[in-house]
């Protein structure tokens, strides 16, 4: 058979259909990275809005962040401690779980007022975690945060 010439019948169906098995199989590895990532031993924590540090100035003193790692009207995600500390006003700072509730994927920055999904998305509220803009249609869990000093630590 030449290169001008196509194949047609029985072998044609077959090739089709292992093309869009193929197909089908690249997009389920591609959606599979909207799940939950625990592991953050090869990127660390992502980089949080306003500028602050991610790792935080707390130091080996047990505590999560110090208050001026944390932006007022903004937000600072420690993802490999299970938590996002906004400070919506300032003096106040709010805890919440890191992961978006839309498909469990890592909220990734906090900007205009809302801890954000970059998956899908979604966006929450940085005073009490609710929904602003989904697709996500449940809140964000609170965190409880204990504020000594300028440290910051779960309570």
């Amino acid at each position: 058979m030449s290169d001008e010439q196509v194949q047609t019948g029985p072998a044609t169906q077959t090739r089709r259909a292992l093309l869009a098995g193929a197909g089908a199989l690249g997009a389920a590895v591609v959606l599979s990275a909207c799940g939950d990532d625990s592991d953050d031993s090869a990127g660390g924590d992502p980089a949080p809005s306003g500028g602050a540090a991610a790792t935080g100035g707390a130091g080996d003193s047990g505590a999560l962040a110090s208050t001026a790692d944390v932006p007022v009207g903004g937000g600072l995600i420690l993802a490999a401690k299970g938590v996002v500390i906004t400070q919506p006003e300032a003096g106040t700072f709010k805890g919440f779980d890191p992961i978006c509730t839309h498909q469990g994927c890592p909220v990734s920055n906090v900007d205009g007022g809302t801890i954000n999904c970059t998956c899908h998305m979604s966006k929450f509220s940085i005073t009490d975690g609710s929904v602003k803009s989904g697709p996500a249609t449940t809140p964000l869990a609170a965190k409880e945060l204990k504020v000594d000093g300028d440290q910051i630590t779960l309570a």
